[in-house]
């Protein structure tokens, strides 16, 4: 039997870059603003995109982190603790994090780009920095238009009340976002329905659920929760010993772990069973499972 990797000697491979994995990285690599934990082994990210975001290549600076871009993990094989991209790479890992996060349930409402979104606890804070540009130009409480209708919408809404906006929500999807005139600093003020009739306001945000992309869990034979996404205890440990979970792919009481933690807390909570030996799938809840 082959001896367990020290953490000086410890490959990790996260597939998926996004907000929660580069937290990961960081927090592993001792660029976070909490006390490092005592890793000096190698990282692997394996990022969907080819595009190379500045966060990322600032990560990639790091002497430990090896960023493959446009490799998208496709296949798990648990027993021989491999991972195989789609084009065909194979990355050998001694623990395995799944972070790919989730994708829209429906197509994105016309003109959504130019409203805000709330699909995790992360776009509290750039609502609030929004909020606080809106209040500022309109000189009064902004009037806020809130799309959606579940966990999300709730969400959303209690953030909103938090920053002094006063929101009207619907559950009607709409045909389109208005946005603003030109020359006008405000985001989108607006919401067009299919029957002509409208609602406006100072800011728009949607807040549509989402779906967490568990595609790559499958392969691998992981336990998916009852919403689709896959179960982590509260150690964020999948039910494959060695791979971990973390962000919106996740799933923990009954939510997208994008609603109930940020990326920092995903990442530490993460590292720390990673690191520390913290209990593994014996701390999955009956509720969880499929």
């Amino acid at each position: 039997m082959s001896a367990t990797p020290s953490a000086s000697s410890l490959h990790i491979v996260i597939a998926g870059a996004g907000p929660a994995a580069q937290a990961l990285v960081r927090r592993l690599a001792g660029r976070s603003d909490s006390r490092q934990l005592a890793f000096d082994g190698t990282i692997t990210v394996l990022s969907n995109r080819d595009e190379c975001p500045d966060a990322l290549l600032e990560l990639a600076e790091l002497p430990q982190v090896s960023i493959r871009f446009g490799q998208a993990a496709s296949f798990i094989d648990a027993d021989a603790k491999i991972v195989t991209t789609v084009d065909g790479m194979e990355f050998a890992y001694d623990q395995l994090v799944i972070a790919t996060g989730s994708a829209p349930v429906l197509p994105p409402v016309a003109g959504a780009e130019s409203s805000l979104s709330y699909s995790t606890i992360d776009d509290a804070a750039n609502i609030g920095e929004a909020v606080k540009d809106v209040t500022r130009i309109v000189g009064r409480r902004p009037l806020g238009i809130l799309v959606g209708n579940g966990p999300a919408a709730g969400q959303a809404e209690a953030v909103l009340r938090a920053r002094g906006v006063r929101p009207v929500r619907t559950t009607l999807r709409p045909a389109a976002v208005v946005a603003s005139t030109a020359g006008s600093p405000l985001p989108a003020t607006g919401i067009l329905f299919e029957d002509g009739s409208s609602m406006n306001g100072d800011l728009v945000v949607i807040a549509e659920e989402r779906t967490a992309r568990n595609d790559l869990a499958e392969s691998a034979g992981l336990l998916v929760a009852f919403d689709g996404g896959i179960a982590v205890g509260r150690d964020l440990a999948t039910s494959v010993p060695g791979i971990w979970a973390i962000g919106d792919a996740a799933s923990c009481d009954g939510l997208r772990l994008g609603l109930l933690l940020s990326a920092e807390s995903s990442a530490m909570l993460c590292a720390s069973g990673m690191l520390l030996g913290a209990p593994g799938v014996a701390d999955h809840q009956a509720p969880l499972a499929a």
